[in-house]
């Protein structure tokens, strides 16, 4: 009886217990809500921020292994192609 009762809890879980939770999460994926124009601007403009604050901080690491030759920065550089950062264009998404 116990071998019976431990094969059905088994064969429930897998066949109902299982697709009830993957379909309930499917749904609430589905339901929620989806990033807006505001939200996507405002992505934008902290992006747009950070890579500001990068260059800034990559320049002031240059002025300080300028004057001290031991001077290491802490992470390697990465350069992004030359923008002119005021001129960013937030219709290209719209």
């Amino acid at each position: 009886m116990g071998d019976f009762l431990t094969a059905a809890v088994a064969i429930s879980v897998l066949f109902i217990g299982l697709p009830w939770l993957i379909l309930h999460y499917i749904t609430k994926w589905k339901q929620s809500p989806t990033l807006t124009n505001e939200d996507e601007r405002l992505l934008d403009d902290m992006h747009l921020t950070a890579r500001r604050l990068e260059e800034r901080l990559q320049t002031i690491e240059r002025i300080i292994a300028a004057d001290n030759p031991d001077f290491r920065p802490s992470q390697p550089r990465r350069e992004y192609p030359e923008s002119d950062f005021r001129n960013h264009d937030y219709a290209r998404r719209d």
